[in-house]
Parts: C-alpha cells; structure tokens; sequence
C-alpha cells in the first residue's frame, strides 16, 4: 500500500483505542497491534521515511488494514495480546514471553500443586486464566497458600510411595503451610477438597467460597474465638477486592458469543466477538441485505447461526441486545442487565455502529465513482472552490527535497482529467542553486519546465500547485512573468501544516473543508509527488550522485561530511564555526583540516 492510497483512507480510521491487522494481496494476516489512539498509530507506519528493515518490509506487502475499537489502552494491549496468540502473525514472531499472560495451573499429578506459569501446554493438567497482572496472580496464590494448605514439593506422592513411608515432613509441615500428605497425614480426598475450593475461587465464583467462610466467621464468634474470627475477616475482604476488572478478560466469564446488530431499511450490520476462557478471541463484523423486510429478530437469528458455523464457536451462551429464539436447545440466549456481560455487548454495539458508519460511506463512494464523469464533477467542484477560469483538466505540482538540508533536487507530478499521468513526471537536478534555498530551487525548476513546454509547443496546465507556503509562491510567480505566462494558467500554495491554499497576491488563505472532495484531490497530488520526489532521492543519495565542497577536501571522507551536515545542516553553516565547535563532532584532526580550508 502506498503512502497516497493509505492517504485516501486515513478519514476513515477512529481516533480511540483498539487493534489494528494488517493484512497482504493473498489475505493473510502479516500483523496486529495495538493503539491507544488507532489513526496515530498507523499513520505513523506511513509517515516515515527511514525506518529499520522489518518495518520498510510490512509497509511493502499491506494491502487491507482492519482494527476493532476497544474502551480503554489496557483492553488493546489485552486483545492485541489473543489474537496474536490465536493467529501468530508472521510480523509478531519476535514477540517476547514477558508479554504472554500468566495462568494458574493445577497441575496433572497426585496431590497436585498450584502455581505460576506462562506456558500452556497440552499435558493434561488445568490451566485457569488468563489473568491481567502477574503481580496479582503471584499475590492470589500467596494468598491461597496461606489460608489453604497445599504442598509445594515436587516429591512423587504415589499411593505406594506413602505406604512404604518413603518421605518426611518438611518445614512446611511445621510451619503450618502444608498438611503433610507426604506421611499420610491427609488424605487425597481432603486435599481435593481444598483443590476445589481453589477452583471456585479461581474460576471466579467467589459466592460459595466466601459464604463458607462467613459462616466460620459466625461460629467462631459464637464460640468467642474473636482473634481467629478476624483471621477470616480478613479472608474474606481479600477475596472481595483482589480481582482486577477488565472487558477483554474476565475470570468470571468461560466460553460466550456476543452479537449486536443495526438495520435501517434492507440493510442490517452485524458485530460478533468470540470469547474463549472469558478473553475476546475472534472479531468480526458482517453486513447482510433483507429480501421480505425480515425483522431484527429474524435477522438476528440468521446472522447468529451462519457466523456460529463459519467461526466454529464452542460456546453454549450467546449474549444479544434483545431476545431472539434460537433453534438449539443447548444454547442459552442471555440479554445482560448489567455486569461483564453487559460490558462486552455495549463493546460490540461500539463497533458495530463505527462499522456501519464506514460501510455507507464506502457506498457513497463507490457509487460515485462508478458514475460517468465522477473525476470531472470532483474538477468542477476544484474549478468552483478556487473560482478558477477554466476546468483544470491539467495539474502539475511540484516539490523540493533535500536530505538533513543537504543535496536539494525537485519533483513534478502530473495529473490530467483528476487521475496521475505519470508518462509526465519529472524529476529536476538543481544547476543553478548553491546550497539550501527553497525560493531559488523552486524558481529555478518553474523556470526550466515551462520554458521547454513554450519551446516545443506543448499545451499548458491550468493549475499549478506549489509545495509550499508564500516564499515558494513568489517565487513561482517570478518564473511565471519573466516567461510572459502570466493570466495564462493559475498558480497556488499549499502550505505544509494547515493545508492552507494560498493565490499570489492575497494576504489571507484559502481553507477547504477537511473532508471536502477538492481538498482530497489536492492532498491527493501532494502526497504523489511528496513519494515521487523522495524516491528519486533515495536513489540519487544510494548511487553517490550527490557531492560537495567538503568530500572535496583531501582526507575528508562521506562519514565526516554527513557528520558536519547532520549537526550543522549545510556548508555555510560549517564555516560559520568555531574550530572547537567542530572539533566536539569530528574530533581535533579532522576538524582542523576543515576549518583550515572553509577559512581560506
């Protein structure tokens, strides 16, 4: 995707939170990641022009970029994080362990232990989460080890092993930690016991766990054991508040589908998202078109049962915004009121509008697009907003590029009837310029393109754009009289910044509205020969076409000399310096050879 056709769809990416993929031609998906504010984000894959190679090579190969919105930076970071581990990207290789979430796993063995751990693996023990925070988990099974005894040896604690009387209790044991099954002294019953307590309270249903609880709490009161009644107490205040919220994953909730959906006339736009083990894993949103002016209901239920079957969804509860019958006995349908589960539909509602939204404009588009003279209606407009003379069927625009403000060269694109004409695209190396001087590059370039259109009788265009504010402008316009073509063709200004329009002579500027089909073909042919000229520079500087007074100077290499111009910015500036000020860059040899022949 180029930096021009990503231009065209940047309008249509949120400034919120969420996911982004990035997908090639074929349709796979080479990357996700996450934004706090998505538009930002992913224009700043598009906006650079050095960067490290796997970059340069994932800006190469997208072709279709989708996202979802989430509410929050941590709910991105959370989904970014599952879809990753569903899909593994191929760009997401390289993505670090310390960014998997921990689990809790009881593991598969007898008198099992619990513990921390960031790899599931499938060996038959049961893994629990994932959860938010490492810190939390780590504090939970503090918390569990304290008030629920549990070995923490690895000892083969088989029925046999016992018997023969194989093991001694630890200092565990004496510390209160441990009950020692080791010995016998607990039975595998009892131990399981506790094992599903934990399960209660791991899986999120703290009600039973902490009931039980408040219960001793009670019998201890009446018994007057004050102190360990407050033991419990404080049990229980643990439990209520350790569980950290969050939308994208939540120990309360297992396997569900969420389903919102709109319909406005013949045209309904569904949102599902798939949650496995309470974590959001799949999203997708679809849009489908009524034949008997269906009900919502009706088309609902249509989405549900063909979405259910291409995801392959395992859930037996589908939560929806309103009740809908569905055919499968085992399925329960479930309108929240509030809690997680309301949480994850008003997520889906978010996206499901947002999607609506694009898909209409998208029509539009397309719509006007297909019809005859769409390019030349958008010229019209272009004609009417700048109350130009006549249709401007031919546009040049032309653009200076240096390097750290070094080794200046031009670029001119050309655009007939709206769309490129690129068999007229030019590149300028600047004659008559000595270092950076944008007035007298622009000047220089004017001058020499329509000079030679006037000397081989080559028709005019009837706008001319000019990368650049006022300064640019003028200069143009000077190239422009002295080539007696002035009341010939229009000139403007496109100022970099505020995308203000500036005519010669005017001390106010022009603003088209942001979203305006002129301006879109205006911006359109800046970013055209923004990348034409860039290109041709990074050519020039990768073939050694570029020189200066300094690789001139004997024992001077290219290292010293992007070195100066990277600190100083030109060569005028480097004579301007002290020979301590150089020396601070290129060290005292080398500074002295320059300075002494900048001063001659």
């Amino acid at each position: 995707m180029t930096v021009s056709q990503f231009q065209d769809i940047l309008h249509t990416i949120p400034s919120e939170p969420g996911i982004y993929k990035y997908f090639d031609k074929s349709g796979e998906l080479l990357y996700v990641g996450k934004a706090k504010n998505l538009r930002k984000r992913i224009r700043s894959y598009f906006s650079k022009i050095f960067t490290g190679y796997k970059t340069h090579e994932l800006v190469q190969r997208i072709q279709k970029i989708e996202f979802t919105i989430v509410n929050s930076e941590q709910d991105a970071f959370l989904l970014e994080n599952s879809l990753i581990k569903q899909f593994q990207p191929k760009f997401n290789i390289n993505l670090k362990d310390d960014k998997s979430y921990p689990y809790i796993i009881i593991k598969k063995e007898n008198f099992p232990r619990i513990f921390l751990t960031r790899k599931k693996i499938n060996d038959g023990s049961e893994y629990l989460g994932p959860f938010t925070s490492a810190g939390k988990v780590r504090e939970l099974i503090s918390f569990i080890r304290q008030y629920i005894p549990l070995r923490t040896c690895k000892l083969p604690l088989t029925q046999l092993n016992i018997q023969k009387k194989k093991f001694k209790v630890c200092l565990e044991y004496h510390l209160g930690n441990c009950k020692g099954p080791c010995e016998g002294l607990q039975s595998e019953s009892e131990y399981a016991e506790g094992l599903q307590q934990i399960r209660q309270l791991l899986k999120g249903n703290l009600t039973p766990v902490i009931q039980h609880y408040k219960q001793q709490m009670k019998e201890m009161a009446v018994r007057m054991e004050f102190e360990k009644a407050e033991q419990v107490k404080k049990k229980i205040d643990h439990l209520e508040n350790y569980q950290e919220k969050s939308v994208i994953v939540s120990k309360h909730l297992t396997n569900l589908d969420i389903f919102s959906i709109l319909i406005e006339n013949d045209i309904a736009w569904v949102n599902y998202l798939m949650v496995l083990n309470g974590t959001i894993v799949q999203t997708h949103s679809s849009e489908l078109q009524t034949k008997l002016g269906e009900t919502k209901e009706e088309v609902l239920q249509f989405a549900i049962a063909n979405i259910r079957e291409i995801f392959n969804s395992p859930a037996n509860e589908i939560v929806v915004p309103l009740p809908v019958e569905y055919p499968d006995k085992v399925i329960t349908i479930t309108v929240p009121k509030g809690g997680d589960k309301k949480k994850l539909l008003e997520l889906s509602v978010k996206n499901v509008h947002y999607f609506k939204d694009e898909m209409q404009k998208k029509k539009i588009l397309h719509t006007a697009e297909k019809l005859p003279g769409y390019k030349k209606a958008v010229l019209y407009k272009l004609q009417q907003d700048l109350h130009l003379p006549e249709l401007p069927l031919h546009i040049e625009c032309f653009d200076n590029s240096n390097f750290q403000g070094t080794y200046p060269v031009s670029a001119m694109v050309c655009f007939k009837d709206g769309v490129p004409n690129k068999k007229e695209y030019r590149h300028f190396n600047v004659k008559t310029v000595e270092g950076i001087n944008d007035f007298a590059t622009m000047q220089e370039v004017v001058f020499r393109r329509y000079k030679r259109l006037l000397n081989e009788n080559m028709p005019l265009p009837q706008l001319i754009i000019i990368d650049g504010g006022k300064g640019q402008l003028n200069a143009d316009i000077e190239s422009i009289r002295q080539l007696n073509l002035t009341g010939r063709l229009t000139v403007i200004g496109l100022a970099k910044n505020e995308e203000e329009i500036f005519f010669a002579g005017d001390s106010d500027s022009i603003r088209l509205p942001w979203n305006s089909e002129s301006l879109k073909l205006i911006r359109l042919i800046r970013d055209e020969v923004h990348r034409f000229g860039i290109n041709f520079h990074r050519l020039k500087r990768s073939k050694g076409s570029f020189s200066n007074e300094l690789e001139q100077i004997r024992g001077i290499g290219k290292q010293t000399t992007t070195q100066l111009l990277q600190k100083f910015k030109s060569v005028k500036n480097i004579r301007l310096q002290s020979l301590q000020e150089l020396e601070k860059v290129v060290g005292k040899a080398k500074a002295k050879i320059v300075w002494e022949h900048l001063q001659k």
